[in-house]
């Protein structure tokens, strides 16, 4: 398995990519200690993919990250003074000894905490390097990868081509080893041919203890800094006053490395709060700053929208400090950010792929408002969109579903307007067309998260309005968006059965904003219908899409064919690109060479920056998918997050003489697997559609009803069924708490 997926990885190091000439690479500069980049520190290997400190994440961690990332060992012992990697003390949860020894569970002290478990001293080296195995020890990462052999510290020293290899070794126990008769130091100097080039630990006595033989080795001392009310064992203070004494750490260590906190504190609510100025400080004395705690599947704080990418340069890259390091779990996540993303808005794309919001920047504000548009355009995104809804009385505005019960609080204030509609969704609903546009105006946009792990900002979850078609129209037009991208969905029933005629509504909106006068901007309509993209094909400057909702695999001639005499481009779901089992990428479909053999464009969505909405394949790393869907050459990104994709095409990323180089992933390469099925052919006949029923004649509105508001009269009862007021009642708390 590991043989197969590194000679993968060497593979994809030859990919050239095809986007036209490659633009010079401006070289950045950085505000470290020394003026030079930030170093790649990968803490445990790849410990965010493969199980912590195991070889197969130190050398996949070689291999996928920047020239030159340090090899993160914290190193732990057995009962003969062998060192060994591991990622905590307690072995139970990252290794397999429970198995070996299912008796074998002790109590220690460590530092003033009783610990239940199983631990190196407690076991001689032989034992443990021949009968235990590293398991991935954090439950929502894949364990396909455990079983692996512990690792020594001098296997680190050299790579697999035997040349020397840059380690940094931590020392996370010092006293407590000293107190079962292990002798640290011993080990480093006369079992390792030579000492890292660093080496730390969060133990001043240690430290201090080593220095004078760690000069001979020009190795870097650094002290490691645990939480700030935690006890430093040596001096017996917490770590939050040591840090005020940084000339008194400067006697003995050229470096601190600082969970993330001490530099960029978040508050209870996880927003950011204004940077400390420890990194300046440090640099004074005299120190280098290394933060650690990186990974790209926590969230820590909302300011970053999900983008890993964007928390590193807020440590790497802003314009007051750079630290000199991290220490991540997901290295090449921070190779990228060191080494290839540009900053600058104005810099010159070197990827073309048409950057299109979804809802907006809906990652960030609620759906559809003029404040998620206007962050849209401001975050680069070439076109903003509107999925058109219409009113009961006929007004068409922006919201992504005819259902406004996720987007907004229609369910605490119309819950007696909840009815089923099959022919929208299978589940009840507070529908757009039941409601008048007075009344829509009522309500409160709220963003909408789409992993219950992983909320969007609750600071902006109320914050902005709705628009309607022609003030979406308006607002494009004066924020300089590049094109718009107008989605029709349900026309035919609301032309049946609601007496709305959603084709013709847009039509004129767009006719009246005169977009279709003009080549200015682009202007998609897109539909999963093909009579309402016929509707449009007298204008001959609109580019019609068609949304294939279904996953597909293949598409045959025929059904291109029948595609083009409706569409300039389709719109597909990433399923219909990429086949992913068992959350690992499995195949590509040959969905996009199909469809550009007619000339017709891809635009693929829904892209989204939470890591459970990527493939295990793209390292919790959106920036992976974007280049792989790059790679496969699709014309266009529909977007939750338009500043990710912005920053991604204005960076050097896929620039092969950048200092990094993000390789799009291939099937198999991570988890090879067999016989997995292709999603079904797409047919011709399920491509055009009947013709769009005439529109019905609208029955006479009833008087428009205040929301909720009940009389104190016996003869007016509102009739709701018990089961609807207690689902309003919950629906209420969690507008409340959310």
């Amino acid at each position: 398995m590991v043989g197969h997926l590194l000679l993968c990885i060497l593979l994809f190091l030859t990919i050239q990519f095809n986007d036209g000439a490659k633009l010079p690479l401006v070289q950045k500069k950085f505000k470290t200690l020394n003026g030079g980049q930030p170093e790649v520190v990968a803490l445990g290997g790849y410990s965010g993919f493969f199980p912590s400190s195991s070889m197969s994440a130190y050398d996949f961690a070689h291999d996928i990250s920047m020239p030159g990332t340090i090899q993160y060992c914290n190193v732990h012992f057995s009962k003969d003074n062998v060192g060994f990697c591991i990622a905590q003390i307690n072995l139970m949860n990252t290794t397999s000894i429970e198995e070996y020894d299912p008796k074998g569970v002790k109590e220690y002290n460590v530092y003033g905490q009783q610990v239940r478990g199983y631990f190196g001293v407690d076991y001689p080296a032989n034992v443990l390097f021949e009968n235990v195995t590293i398991r991935q020890n954090i439950y929502t990462r894949s364990g396909v990868y455990d079983g692996s052999p512990l690792v020594g510290p001098f296997q680190l020293l050299e790579d697999r081509k035997k040349m020397p290899a840059r380690v940094w070794l931590n020392i996370e126990n010092y006293m407590f080893y000293k107190d079962h008769k292990i002798d640290v130091e011993s080990f480093l100097l006369n079992k390792l041919p030579q000492l890292p080039e660093f080496l730390s630990s969060p133990e001043i006595g240690f430290l201090k203890s080593i220095g004078a033989k760690a000069a001979k080795f020009k190795t870097k001392l650094i002290l490691t800094f645990l939480g700030l009310d935690e006890v430093e064992p040596t001096t017996k203070k917490p770590y939050g006053s040591l840090i005020k004494d940084l000339s008194m750490i400067k006697s003995f260590a050229s470096g601190i490395v600082v969970p993330k906190e001490y530099i960029w504190p978040v508050d209870k609510a996880k927003v950011l709060l204004p940077a400390t100025t420890l990194v300046q400080d440090a640099h004074k004395a005299g120190l280098s700053v290394y933060a650690s705690s990186f990974a790209n599947d926590r969230l820590w704080s909302y300011n970053f929208s999900y983008d890993p990418v964007v928390e590193y340069v807020h440590f790497t890259d802003n314009s007051e400090f750079s630290v000199d390091g991290v220490l991540s779990e997901f290295p090449s996540t921070a190779s990228e950010a060191i080494g290839c993303i540009n900053l600058d808005k104005k810099a010159p794309r070197e990827v073309h792929t048409l950057i299109i919001s979804h809802n907006g920047a809906s990652g960030d504000i609620p759906s559809s408002t003029d404040a998620a548009y206007n962050k849209a355009v401001a975050d680069g995104a070439d076109a903003i969109d509107c999925s058109v809804q219409m009113s009961k009385d006929g007004v068409a505005f922006c919201s992504d579903r005819a259902d406004l019960m996720k987007t907004t609080n229609a369910a605490a204030l119309f819950i007696e307007r909840s009815k089923n509609v099959k022919e929208i969704q299978s589940a009840d609903g507070v529908f757009s067309f039941e409601l008048t546009w007075n009344e829509i105006q009522t309500l409160k946009p709220k963003i909408e998260s789409f992993f219950p792990d992983l909320p969007r900002n609750p600071v902006n979850k109320n914050n902005a309005k709705l628009l309607t078609l022609p003030e979406f129209l308006e607002l494009a037009k004066t924020v300089g968006a590049h094109g718009v991208f107008i989605s029709i969905r349900n026309a035919a029933f609301l032309a049946s059965t609601k007496g709305l005629d959603l084709v013709g509504t847009v039509s004129s909106a767009l006719s009246h904003s005169m977009f279709d006068k003009q080549t200015l901007h682009k202007v998609m309509v897109e539909s999963d219908d093909t009579s309402v993209l016929d509707a449009f094909k007298n204008v001959a400057t609109y580019e019609r899409v068609l949304y294939l909702k279904d996953a597909i695999g293949s598409v045959p001639d025929q059904a291109v064919q029948e595609v083009k005499k409706y569409a300039n481009a389709v719109n597909l779901r990433r399923n219909s690109i990429t086949v992913a089992e068992n959350s690992f990428i499995a195949n590509f479909t040959h969905t996009v060479p199909a469809f550009h053999a007619a000339n017709i464009s891809v635009y693929v969505g829904y892209l989204r920056n939470e890591y459970q909405n990527l493939a295990l394949d793209y390292l919790a790393d959106p920036y992976v998918e974007l280049a792989t869907l790059t790679a496969l050459q699709v014309d266009g990104f529909l977007t939750d997050y338009p500043y990710t994709a912005n920053l991604f095409s204005r960076s050097s990323c896929l620039n092969e003489q950048s200092p990094y180089v993000i390789m799009p992933v291939q099937p198999g390469m991570m988890f090879p697997q067999e016989g997995v099925a292709e999603p079904p052919q797409l047919s011709p006949k399920d491509v055009v559609d009947p013709p769009l029923p005439p529109v019905a004649k609208a029955p006479s509105p009833p008087p428009a009803a205040t929301p909720n508001k009940q009389t104190s009269s016996t003869t007016n009862t509102l009739r709701v069924s018990a089961q609807s007021l207690y689902f309003a009642a919950v629906v209420l708390l969690l507008t409340i708490y959310t």
